[in-house]
């Protein structure tokens, strides 16, 4: 419980002095720091389905959770991810909570018309990255590789256009990373620790970020990358989930550059891995085909980062204070993984520290905590670089995925599903978020 407090403390503290500097300076450029949203609170066509999903799983989600056959499991967690994050996003209604979400002046969707000539944009990509540069792209488009928009041409090629199918596009795949954890846990820790996971990702508060950004998007990638790697290095089918899982870590590279981080993860797995040398190859392999295709179109991944750096200087940015920024992103992570996952990292920590004094102690356990806490140092690691100052809470989407599953460690589950619960349908309510 003190980590908790001491959690609640940050936030408070990360609101209270975001807000000075915001109103002495105007640098924050968030409207209700630490997060960037504003207050208005309302309801909507969502509020009653969030309701009934919040109380169904606080009530039968653990039970469930421990009485499903395995593949139903999994489909059911999918689909409540997908009922909890759809009725989230629909608090704020169908064009406002979705439709319109990918479709504002920085997003993908407004570029849709430079990509007829696909090979032809990729070989310029990095020509209009930087503020100065001619027709530059919208910060969105400049702060991601190609691959992030690609997909929503893709989508519109096949007809599949506009904002609403964007949207829907980016919560049913986002949702998906709960059914990719909880696969990687019952591969590295045992099938036992992976049922009490369920309930603390389907009623995961980083719902209302996943519904409707690109990065719940991008997080379900990620975390599929790790699932695949682990089902590799455990022995099951390594040389196809080697290949898919490689195959995923290099579209990944091509979604978001800072997701290169998730090589902290990937080594976790690795090292938790029975058979973590003969996938290899195969994982090598497969990582190689997303950048060679790119290469051989003609976009360069460093140049286009080296650009990148140029532009989030240019911009807000450049502006924003990382002296501030750099311990208020972690009170945007303390909102997006909620008070059961907070418990659950501390006892994370305990649970590391003192396997080898413990040798009672569970063999699953140690190995779920070694995976939330390479998520937590990766994610540490982007919050020094000062690549990530503000707008975390969407950002950080697929390295909160990994943090969530220490709430399994906690004893008395419905009662930390319930505040998780709480604080996401609060957030929702009472804020009008960017995404």
């Amino acid at each position: 419980m003190s980590a908790v407090l001491a959690a609640a403390l940050l936030v408070t503290v990360a609101a209270l002095v975001g807000t000075a500097v915001q109103r002495r300076d105007h640098s924050l450029f968030v409207g209700w720091p630490p997060l960037f949203a504003q207050w208005e609170p309302h309801v909507g066509p969502g509020t009653p389905a969030a309701l009934v999903v919040a109380v169904a799983v606080v009530a039968y989600g653990p039970l469930l959770a421990a009485r499903l056959s395995w593949r139903p499991l999994l489909c059911a967690a999918w689909g409540a991810t997908t009922a909890w994050t759809f009725s989230l996003a629909l608090v704020d209604g169908w064009q406002r909570g979705i439709a319109g979400r990918l479709t504002t002046t920085n997003e993908y969707l407004t570029v849709i018309g430079r990509f007829h000539d696909i090979p032809a944009t990729l070989r310029d990509f990095t020509d209009h990255i930087v503020s100065q540069s001619p027709a530059p792209w919208p910060a969105h488009i400049a702060g991601h590789p190609p691959g992030a928009t690609l997909t929503f041409v893709l989508l519109d090629r096949i007809g599949l256009g506009g904002g609403g199918w964007a949207g829907m596009w980016c919560v049913t795949v986002g949702s998906t990373a709960a059914a990719a954890v909880l696969v990687t846990v019952r591969a590295l820790a045992g099938e036992t620790l992976a049922r009490r996971v369920v309930p603390f990702l389907v009623l995961a508060p980083a719902a209302v970020w996943v519904g409707a950004s690109a990065d719940g998007y991008f997080a379900a990638v990620a975390t599929w990358a790790v699932a695949f790697l682990a089902l590799a290095v455990t022995g099951s089918r390594p040389r196809a989930t080697g290949l898919v899982a490689g195959l995923l870590f290099g579209l990944t590279a091509y979604l978001s550059y800072g997701l290169v981080l998730y090589a902290v993860i990937a080594g976790a797995v690795l090292l938790l891995g029975s058979r973590r040398l003969r996938p290899l190859p195969w994982v090598v392999a497969g990582a190689a085909v997303v950048p060679v295709v790119f290469t051989l179109l003609g976009f360069d991944w460093w140049e286009a980062y080296r650009l990148l750096v140029t532009r989030y200087y240019q911009g807000v940015g450049g502006v924003r204070p990382y002296g501030y920024w750099v311990w208020a992103n972690l009170a945007c992570t303390v909102l997006i993984v909620g008070p059961a996952t907070v418990a659950g990292l501390r006892r994370a920590g305990a649970v590391r520290g003192g396997v080898g004094r413990c040798p009672r102690l569970p063999a699953a356990e140690p190995r779920l905590a070694l995976l939330a806490l390479a998520a937590l140092l990766a994610l540490l690691a982007a919050d020094l670089s000062g690549m990530s100052k503000a707008e975390t809470e969407r950002i950080w989407l697929p390295f909160a995925m990994w943090l969530l599953p220490a709430g399994a460690l906690l004893p008395r589950p419905r009662a930390w599903l319930a505040a998780q619960a709480a604080l996401a349908l609060l957030l929702n309510h009472l804020l009008l978020t960017g995404w």
